[in-house]
Protein backbone atom coordinates (compact mmCIF):
# COMPACT_ATOMS: atom_id res chain seq x y z
CA UNK A 1 0.00 0.00 0.00
CA UNK A 2 1.09 3.71 -0.62
CA UNK A 3 0.46 6.13 1.87
CA UNK A 4 1.04 9.87 2.87
CA UNK A 5 3.24 11.10 5.70
CA UNK A 6 4.04 14.59 6.75
CA UNK A 7 7.41 14.69 8.58
CA UNK A 8 8.76 17.46 9.54
CA UNK A 9 6.70 19.46 7.44
CA UNK A 10 7.74 17.80 4.68
CA UNK A 11 5.12 15.36 2.30
CA UNK A 12 6.34 11.79 1.25
CA UNK A 13 4.42 8.87 -0.28
CA UNK A 14 5.94 5.74 0.58
CA UNK A 15 4.94 2.04 -0.29
CA UNK A 16 4.42 -0.20 3.01
CA UNK A 17 3.13 -3.35 4.26
CA UNK A 18 -0.02 -3.12 6.53
CA UNK A 19 2.74 -4.10 9.28
CA UNK A 20 5.11 -1.81 8.56
CA UNK A 21 6.84 0.20 11.84
CA UNK A 22 6.75 3.73 11.67
CA UNK A 23 10.85 3.86 12.79
CA UNK A 24 11.33 1.33 9.78
CA UNK A 25 9.41 4.60 7.52
CA UNK A 26 11.78 6.97 9.48
CA UNK A 27 15.19 5.07 9.23
CA UNK A 28 14.97 2.92 6.05
CA UNK A 29 12.70 4.67 3.84
CA UNK A 30 13.20 8.44 4.45
CA UNK A 31 16.62 8.34 5.39
CA UNK A 32 15.84 10.24 9.17
CA UNK A 33 18.08 8.26 11.55
CA UNK A 34 18.16 10.53 14.78
CA UNK A 35 15.35 8.12 15.77
CA UNK A 36 16.66 5.64 17.71
CA UNK A 37 15.30 2.14 17.71
CA UNK A 38 16.69 0.32 21.28
CA UNK A 39 13.87 -2.37 22.60
CA UNK A 40 11.51 -2.69 19.60
CA UNK A 41 8.55 -3.07 22.17
CA UNK A 42 7.96 0.53 23.30
CA UNK A 43 9.10 0.21 26.85
CA UNK A 44 13.04 2.53 26.45
CA UNK A 45 11.35 5.91 24.76
CA UNK A 46 14.47 5.98 22.51
CA UNK A 47 12.26 5.94 19.69
CA UNK A 48 10.16 8.69 21.14
CA UNK A 49 8.82 11.24 18.02
CA UNK A 50 5.69 13.25 17.82
CA UNK A 51 2.63 12.57 16.16
CA UNK A 52 0.44 15.47 16.57
CA UNK A 53 2.50 17.34 18.92
CA UNK A 54 2.40 14.31 21.12
CA UNK A 55 5.12 11.73 22.12
CA UNK A 56 4.48 8.11 20.71
CA UNK A 57 7.27 5.47 20.27
CA UNK A 58 7.50 5.01 16.78
CA UNK A 59 8.67 1.43 17.06
CA UNK A 60 5.47 -0.28 17.98
CA UNK A 61 3.23 2.36 15.72
CA UNK A 62 1.97 1.10 12.33
CA UNK A 63 3.08 3.63 10.01
CA UNK A 64 -0.49 2.92 7.98
CA UNK A 65 -2.24 4.80 11.13
CA UNK A 66 -0.43 7.51 11.68
CA UNK A 67 -2.82 10.76 9.69
CA UNK A 68 -1.24 13.67 11.78
CA UNK A 69 2.10 15.45 11.36
CA UNK A 70 5.20 13.63 12.45
CA UNK A 71 8.12 15.44 14.02
CA UNK A 72 11.81 13.94 14.70
CA UNK A 73 14.62 15.01 16.52
CA UNK A 74 15.90 16.36 12.71
CA UNK A 75 12.46 18.48 12.65
CA UNK A 76 13.11 20.32 15.95
CA UNK A 77 14.01 24.26 15.06
CA UNK A 78 16.17 26.61 15.76
CA UNK A 79 13.86 27.48 19.14
CA UNK A 80 14.98 24.26 20.20
CA UNK A 81 18.42 25.20 20.72
CA UNK A 82 18.33 26.30 23.95
CA UNK A 83 16.92 22.87 25.08
CA UNK A 84 20.07 21.07 23.25
CA UNK A 85 22.44 23.29 24.85
CA UNK A 86 20.88 22.64 28.36
CA UNK A 87 21.37 19.32 27.88
CA UNK A 88 25.21 19.81 26.89
CA UNK A 89 25.55 22.41 29.52
CA UNK A 90 23.88 20.11 32.51
CA UNK A 91 25.18 16.40 31.15
CA UNK A 92 22.08 15.34 30.57
CA UNK A 93 24.14 13.86 27.03
CA UNK A 94 26.36 11.02 27.75
CA UNK A 95 26.73 8.20 24.99
CA UNK A 96 23.85 10.01 23.31
CA UNK A 97 21.85 6.67 22.25
CA UNK A 98 19.00 7.71 24.19
CA UNK A 99 19.20 11.89 23.67
CA UNK A 100 17.03 11.72 20.75
CA UNK A 101 14.15 10.63 22.06
CA UNK A 102 14.34 12.36 25.56
CA UNK A 103 14.79 15.45 23.60
CA UNK A 104 11.46 14.86 21.53
CA UNK A 105 9.71 13.90 25.14
CA UNK A 106 10.71 17.58 26.88
CA UNK A 107 9.94 19.14 23.31
CA UNK A 108 6.89 18.08 23.90
CA UNK A 109 6.65 18.69 27.78
CA UNK A 110 7.57 22.40 26.93
CA UNK A 111 4.71 22.71 24.63
CA UNK A 112 2.12 20.99 27.01
CA UNK A 113 3.81 22.13 30.71
CA UNK A 114 2.72 25.39 32.80
CA UNK A 115 5.74 26.90 33.73
CA UNK A 116 5.92 26.63 37.16
CA UNK A 117 5.64 22.93 37.00
CA UNK A 118 8.94 22.73 35.23
CA UNK A 119 10.71 23.70 38.71
CA UNK A 120 9.01 20.20 40.38
CA UNK A 121 11.62 17.69 40.03
CA UNK A 122 9.72 14.83 40.92
CA UNK A 123 7.13 16.22 38.57
CA UNK A 124 9.65 15.95 36.05
CA UNK A 125 11.31 12.90 36.20
CA UNK A 126 7.68 11.33 36.24
CA UNK A 127 7.04 12.85 32.90
CA UNK A 128 10.33 11.64 31.65
CA UNK A 129 10.62 8.12 33.00
CA UNK A 130 9.63 6.63 30.19
CA UNK A 131 12.48 6.87 28.70
CA UNK A 132 15.31 5.11 29.92
CA UNK A 133 18.71 6.40 29.94
CA UNK A 134 21.22 3.84 29.86
CA UNK A 135 24.13 5.51 30.88
CA UNK A 136 22.12 6.66 34.35
CA UNK A 137 22.05 10.76 33.07
CA UNK A 138 18.64 11.19 34.63
CA UNK A 139 20.22 14.23 36.81
CA UNK A 140 21.68 16.10 33.96
CA UNK A 141 18.63 15.25 31.66
CA UNK A 142 16.61 16.78 34.78
CA UNK A 143 18.76 19.91 35.82
CA UNK A 144 18.68 20.81 32.25
CA UNK A 145 14.97 20.64 32.15
CA UNK A 146 15.20 23.00 35.16
CA UNK A 147 17.40 25.11 33.61
CA UNK A 148 16.96 29.19 33.22
CA UNK A 149 17.84 28.44 29.83
CA UNK A 150 14.80 25.97 28.74
CA UNK A 151 12.53 28.17 31.58
CA UNK A 152 12.94 31.03 29.10
CA UNK A 153 12.27 28.86 26.55
CA UNK A 154 9.08 27.83 27.70
CA UNK A 155 7.88 31.18 28.16
CA UNK A 156 8.91 32.34 24.90
CA UNK A 157 7.10 29.43 23.48
CA UNK A 158 4.01 29.62 26.20
CA UNK A 159 0.34 30.22 24.42
CA UNK A 160 -1.02 33.48 24.47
Amino acid sequence: MIIRLTVNGRQHEVEISAATRLIDVLRDQLGLTGTKQGCRAGECGACTILVGGQPIQACITLASRVRDEVRTVEGLDDRFIPLRQAFADHGGFQCGFCTPGQLMRAAALLAETPLERLSDEAWLREQMNGNVCRCTGYCGIIRALMSEDVRALARDNAPE
